[in-house]
């Protein structure tokens, strides 16, 4: 999800809510600590120079039980943010405490925005090798012992 359309999204709610990939919400009382801009810049095992540049959300929980971020404030950090680290309308990464700092894409349900998981990749398999994947096959399509017979030379 880009940045425009949660700013959308943001002005069509009454109340803010993030839920995680196993379906369980954030607490209610969540800060958004950090609105940012990332430039990752680096070289892939293939040896290509890449850059990737994402916003980043950093969502934290203290013990401060009737705090609510509503989305106007929210809007509002994203709008000075905006301006002041010239951000584009770019992908939104969102940092939340897990069992160290767990990196999440978004997304929207309609109700709620959705933190999706995220995996790594390799970016350049042609250069190192990698086997593309090979095609799944159902069992019952694969011809049975009477595919090859005897004197047809394909054993």
């Amino acid at each position: 999800m880009k940045l425009l359309e949660v700013k959308n999204k943001l002005n069509q709610l009454e109340e803010i809510a993030f839920q995680l990939p196993n379906g369980e919400l954030v607490p209610n009382h969540f800060h958004v600590t950090e609105v940012g801009k990332i430039t990752k810049h680096f070289i892939d095992c293939g040896g290509t120079e890449r850059t990737e540049e994402v916003v980043n959300f950093q969502l934290w929980n203290a013990n401060d039980y009737d705090h609510r971020l509503h989305p106007e404030k929210l809007l509002n950090i994203i709008e000075l943010s905006e301006k002041v680290l010239e951000l584009g309308d770019l992908e939104i990464e969102v940092e939340y405490q897990a069992d160290t700092i767990g990196k999440f894409g978004l997304d929207f349900n309609g109700k709620n925005f959705l933190l999706t998981s995220k995996q790594t990749d390799c970016l350049a398999k042609d250069q190192c090798g990698i086997p593309s994947e090979k095609p799944k096959m159902k069992l019952s399509e694969i011809q049975t012992e009477t595919s090859c017979a005897p004197g047809s030379g394909c054993c």
